[in-house]
Order: structure tokens, then C-alpha cells, then sequence
């Protein structure tokens, strides 16, 4: 498919050719769920931990007899019936991760492309040609290419000037092609691909 290209003030340049595959297929909504769900999930540290009654301190002597005091039977204030005892099934350090074959994530970041183009939602845009970091420049020129409200400027590699451009920008972020998040994608009312950005994404994701 066709799609037209725009300079940071607004106006079409070109049109270029981009691939099908990679901006032109369906949604697969219960895929784009769980491929959102893994791409969160691995963002879980994981480090939440308890102590079970094997952990904290105190106990070794039982608090009183079995018999004769017509209360329960205790034999460890370590207990977690006790306070201060251990937890009982808390949470301990795990790993959130989960795999998903590179197929099934391809087929999702697809359908969130595609859908974002559907939506016209996705600008491409010729390049962002920044000598130094401008916040002023960058905040009009998002405003030229209607990306007011919250953006993600992906570039074909790594632009610490675009960057620092950005920093003083709320809900204004820019990644590599290669770093694309599903949730930035989605969280996003605008994505802003540079040609470069277009071209990597498709040489990674795009079928051959």
C-alpha cells in the first residue's frame, strides 16, 4: 500500500510504498490481548517477598501447655495464626515472564500498526532534522503534524538530540523501530514514523 509522507510542517512531501504485511492486515484482538499482557507482565520486577514462620524471629519455646489451660493448642509463636508470625502463601521473588513465539508478536504489532493506520493515527513523517535539542521546535512541529495530544515519534535508530528535544514534552516519547511496545503503540493517540523508522521496522517484522 500507498501512504503519504510529511515534513515537521505539515505538508506532504511524497508518497511511498510500504509493506502489506506489516501495515495492512487484520486484528487479531484476543492476540494483541495476550501479546499485551506478556509485553506487561515482563515489565514486573518481581521482588514483592514474606517471610513464612521458617523466617522471622522468635518461637523455638512453646508458648504454653498442651493441656490444662482450656485454651488452643499452640506450639510456635512463629505461627502465622500469631502476630508477628510468618505469612502463609505470600508472595515470594518469581519471575513474570512469559514467551511468546516471534510469529505470534509479529502478527500482534501487525494488527496495532495497522489498526493506528485505519484510524489515521499514524503520520509518517520525512525526517526530524534537529541540529540541537529544541523543545520549542519540536513543540511546533508536533503541533503541524496534529499530534497534540500524546505521541510516539519512532525513529530508524537511536536520536539523542530528538530525545533531549523531547524530555520537557508530557506525554511525548521516542523509541528505535527495533524498541516498538505494543503498549506504547496503543497508549498513544499519534505514532510518528520517520521513512528510516518505516523501513527498519519493515526489514525486522515485515514477511518475506
Amino acid at each position: 500500500m500507498q501512504i503519504q509522507v510529511k515534513n515537521i510542517s505539515g505538508n506532504i512531501v511524497e508518497t511511498i510504498e510500504i509493506a502489506d504485511s506489516l501495515f495492512r492486515s487484520e486484528v487479531n484482538k484476543p492476540l494483541l490481548h495476550q501479546a499485551l499482557l506478556r509485553e506487561l507482565a515482563g515489565q514486573r520486577k518481581g521482588t514483592n517477598d514474606t517471610k513464612t514462620r521458617a523466617e522471622v524471629s522468635g518461637g523455638g519455646k512453646k508458648p504454653r501447655p498442651q493441656k490444662g489451660s482450656g485454651r488452643s493448642r499452640q506450639g510456635s509463636t512463629r505461627s502465622p495464626l500469631w502476630v508477628k508470625g510468618g505469612i502463609a502463601h505470600g508472595p515470594h521473588p518469581r519471575s513474570y515472564t512469559q514467551k511468546m513465539p516471534r510469529k505470534m508478536w509479529r502478527i500482534a504489532l501487525s494488527g496495532a500498526l495497522s489498526s493506528k493506520i485505519s484510524d489515521e493515527q499514524l503520520i509518517v513523517v520525512d525526517k526530524f532534522d534537529f541540529t540541537t535539542p529544541k523543545t520549542k521546535p519540536m513543540a511546533e512541529a508536533l503541533s503541524q503534524l496534529g499530534a497534540n495530544r500524546s505521541a510516539l515519534i519512532v525513529t530508524g535508530k537511536v536520536d539523542a538530540t530528538l530525545s533531549k528535544s523531547l524530555d520537557n514534552l508530557p506525554r511525548v516519547k521516542t523509541v528505535p523501530a527495533m524498541n516498538m511496545k505494543l503498549h506504547d503503540i496503543i497508549r498513544h493517540n499519534r505514532v510518528l514514523m520517520t521513512v528510516d523508522a518505516v523501513r527498519e521496522a519493515e526489514r525486522i517484522w515485515a514477511k518475506e
